[in-house]
């Protein structure tokens, strides 16, 4: 029987399948198929030791049987159900589409509890739904769209940046498909007249993932978009937010600071939320009273004080900002600066004593001086309050494995101040990119720190075009100038750097 001498600890074991034995049966009884030292093995975990030793009995298995410590056996068993899932969800559409008509009852609508990937028994559309789920983790997707249209519906995933089909529907299984997700979010199943907003919790192998849902009425239908959120633990550190080593450590010079402002500037989706969190994480330590303001509360956190914005009773995020002064913070985080009154606050807030971070809807560092005289914050408050600006985008890279000259480029060189004798690359497709062309993004960001010579000049001008030109002068790596770089070093496309601001 078991080598109980021996409890096998800390090991990242491989599924294996083999013909004498059903996988799927001996999954269900917490048996699993392993190669140890090159042996094929049946291993068994310790909370199961029972019904597994049990089964193992009864089939006369041949393999020799193992002791897994808990963490090494959950690692293996997420992995198996990974494996069934992607076989069933090859025929997951069809089944679907057969099956529109079958009416779903509320106990098999509210079975969420359990990992998605451990249902077996479920109804056609909640197992459709869970697969959703389960390639858009897979497929690293930040966005679920399920869309319905006259006759059909679709259901897009946004992967770096870009959204793409991943399916066509019947209509009638889009409705069913809404109605399961309006369940599991704790909407109200009956109302398709107005909008809805709200969140659930899937968890998919053995990772609780947050998912906040937007339901939309539209002439022929409601449509779903999804926004698959990270947990706190799965933020990236500064470190790993893809910026250049010299960015990164000026950065962490400013966040020593007690007090004064750090915005994050871009357009939507170009990373400021995850940026903004990094910056919480390495400033977070437990002598700090850190408190945020967001619209909606995105990445919860255990060691920090979250307000989420409710503009129906009054909380906006001026209001709660007043609030949180008396609160007696140490480091404040504002969701985004949208109005004068915020503004005006978030300064007051710098000038006494706190650290804040907010973002705004800028393009560049330069524009972002503009913006808030433009809010009507008097230049010499902007320079005795503003730390840093930082703008960034998210660009995409190429895929090394199937990337190709791109020679239509040399006709643009002159139009967007490429040297000619660069060789440019283009974007093609390949299985290992899923046909895409771009494998991954990375963060490019020019960072503003207020010094002297920016302070003397803001007593004369907030123009944008001024301050940028002094800026260039100054040495600031522009964004224009590091899609310059990436594009000469083959990273991204030319079409790419276009898309993005080039």
């Amino acid at each position: 029987m078991i080598d109980s001498a021996k409890l096998y600890h800390d090991l990242d074991l491989e599924a294996v399948e083999v013909e004498d034995i059903d996988t799927t049966l001996a999954v269900k009884n917490y048996l699993l198929i392993t190669n140890i030292e090159e042996v094929v093995t049946v291993v068994i975990g310790e909370s199961h030791l029972a019904e597994a030793s049990s089964f193992y009995s009864k089939e006369g298995s041949q393999y020799p049987l193992r002791l897994l410590d808990e963490v090494s056996y959950e690692r293996l068993y997420n992995k198996f159900l990974e494996i069934r899932t992607d076989k069933t969800i090859e025929n997951m559409q069809e089944e679907g589409e057969e099956e529109s008509e079958e009416e779903l009852s509320l106990t098999d609508f509210l079975r969420t509890s359990s990992d998605i990937l451990a249902s077996e028994e479920s109804a056609p559309v909640i197992k459709f739904v869970n697969a959703l789920f389960y390639q858009a983790v897979k497929r690293r997707a930040s966005d679920i769209h399920i869309e319905v249209h006259e006759k059909k519906g679709a259901v897009r995933f946004r992967i770096d940046g870009i959204l793409t089909k991943n399916a066509d529907l019947d209509k009638k299984v889009i409705n069913l498909i809404v109605s399961r997700i309006k369940v599991i979010s704790n909407l109200d199943i009956s109302e398709q007249r107005i909008p809805q907003d709200g969140r659930t919790a899937i968890k998919i192998s053995g990772e609780t993932l947050d998912v906040r849902v937007s339901v939309l009425p539209t002439f022929y239908g409601e449509r779903v978009v999804m926004r698959m959120l990270m947990q706190s633990d799965q933020i990236p550190s500064i470190n790993e937010l893809g910026f250049d080593a010299e960015l990164i450590d000026n950065v962490k010079k400013i966040l020593r600071a007690s007090h004064g402002i750090i915005l994050v500037t871009g357009p939507t989706g170009s990373g400021k939320s995850t940026s903004l969190h990094s910056f919480l994480q390495e400033v977070e330590s437990p002598d700090k009273n850190l408190i945020t303001v967001e619209d909606p509360v995105e990445y919860k956190s255990d060691n920090i004080s979250q307000i989420q914005v409710n503009e129906k009773v009054g909380l906006t995020f001026a209001s709660a900002l007043r609030s949180i002064l008396r609160q007696d913070p140490d480091i404040i985080m504002i969701g985004e600066i949208r109005d004068e009154e915020t503004a005006n606050i978030a300064v007051r807030a710098a000038l006494t004593g706190h650290l804040v971070f907010s973002t705004l809807h800028t393009n560049s560092a330069a524009a972002t001086i503009s913006r808030l005289s433009d809010m009507g914050i008097e230049p010499f408050l902007i320079s005795s309050s503003i730390l840093g600006i930082l703008a960034q985008r998210l660009v995409r890279q190429l895929c090394d494995e199937c990337k190709l000259e791109d020679e239509i480029a040399e006709d643009f060189a002159e139009d967007y101040n490429i040297d000619k004798n660069a060789v440019i690359y283009k974007a093609q497709g390949c299985r290992k990119c899923n046909y895409t062309g771009y494998s991954g993004r990375r963060s490019i960001g020019e960072l503003l720190i207020m010094n002297d010579e920016i302070q003397e000049m803001l007593k004369t001008t907030t123009d944008e075009h001024t301050i940028k030109m002094a800026l260039e002068s100054m040495g600031l790596k522009t964004i224009g100038k590091q899609l310059h770089i990436m594009l000469a070093d083959g990273e991204t496309s030319l079409d790419e750097a276009i898309r993005i601001g080039l």
